[in-house]
């Protein structure tokens, strides 16, 4: 079956993440098949710091302000005035970062889907993070959902840093250094590692899970 190295891997390097994996749903996360990096990255900005339904009802208006069209077209968006933009729900910034995207987009700073299978993790990081209001975490998570690249490590994140020290009956939560350190083990399915330390969280806790 898909993902039976990762799980074995993993549940192999700690019998905590091996009880885990065992009580969790599934890994399922493939490579999409049309990634548009522009439609990709445009979306991820408009979801900055709001809840999905708020981000989704804005990015809705966004996308209805161009109808007939499957995709968002990176001219269309440079021409549009931002009072337009603005009246969809987008803040001032998130209209600046989504322009700024659709002009590196022209010209070639956002690599296309095709130039994006042949580059590396890191590769793509330092390119995307040139956009304005484009993060690390960002790209991490266009690699990890959108790409299904297998061994992204999303240090920063919340989640998967509360996870682990769930998982791990930790007192604290990692630093995103100590994290680094701690992934180590789980290379080179670390995508498949955070995916589990996320579903961590879908479980109630235990009241002893700050053993250690």
């Amino acid at each position: 079956m898909a993902y039976d190295d990762a799980h074995r891997h993993l549940a192999a390097s700690h019998p905590r993440m091996a009880e885990l994996i065992a009580h969790s749903r599934r890994y399922n996360i493939t490579p999409l098949l049309s990634v548009r990096p522009f439609d990709a990255l445009a979306e991820s900005i408009a979801y900055q710091q709001l809840s999905g339904k708020a981000a989704a009802t804005i990015w809705g208006r966004v996308r209805a302000l161009y109808p007939g069209k499957r995709y968002l077209d990176p001219h269309a968006i440079l021409k549009t005035r931002d009072e337009k933009l603005r009246g969809a729900g987008l803040s001032r910034s998130k209209v600046a970062a989504l322009k700024d995207l659709a002009a590196k987009t022209i010209d070639g700073t956002v690599p296309t889907a095709r130039a994006l299978a042949k580059m590396s993790d890191e590769e793509i990081i330092e390119r995307l993070i040139n956009v304005r209001g484009i993060g690390r975490w960002t790209v991490e998570m266009l690699l990890l959902f959108d790409l299904g690249r297998p061994d992204v490590w999303p240090v920063h994140d919340y989640g998967v840093r509360k996870g682990f020290a769930k998982t791990f009956r930790k007192r604290k939560l990692p630093t995103p250094k100590q994290l680094l350190k701690q992934g180590e083990k789980f290379a080179p399915y670390r995508s498949v590692a955070a995916w589990y330390f996320w579903r961590a969280l879908d479980a109630p806790e235990k009241s002893n899970r700050f053993a250690e």
